[in-house]
């Protein structure tokens, strides 16, 4: 198992709870029901991706280049885009009135999803 893989999933999924719980009960009163459903949408795919960095780790048998590329995107992934999404449904909380500036992140983080999964896909049909 890749211990550092693990680590990382490990604060990430420790984070996703947490900030899963502050929604639910401490924000619920201050956010919009829209607001609301972007924060469970961020802590949704945090979790998928913490799950998916802990699927990682258990590739011991191939420390490939693709899967060390896939756990650094799901880990990017993960902060660039539940991170702005964070940011975007807490807004007028943290008094963010620039909102057009971490918009753009959201779709960055997808990106990186979206290449973490790839990098799993090369990793596995190069696999022998």
């Amino acid at each position: 198992m890749n211990k550092r893989i693990i680590i990382i999933a490990s604060v990430f999924g420790m984070l996703a709870v947490i900030l899963g719980a502050f929604g639910a009960h401490a924000l619920k009163s201050r956010l919009s029901a829209a607001d609301l459903e972007v924060w469970k949408t961020a802590v949704d795919y945090q979790f998928y991706h913490t799950f998916a960095l802990l699927f990682l780790s258990t590739f011991s048998r191939f420390n490939s280049r693709e899967i060390k590329l896939a756990s650094w995107f799901f880990s990017l992934g993960i902060i660039f885009f539940s991170g702005s999404l964070y940011l975007i449904s807490a807004k007028e909380i943290l008094n963010i009135s620039q909102v057009s500036i971490i918009g753009p992140v959201t779709p960055l983080g997808g990106l990186f999803f979206i290449l973490g999964w790839i990098s799993l896909l090369v990793a596995t049909i190069k696999n022998k």
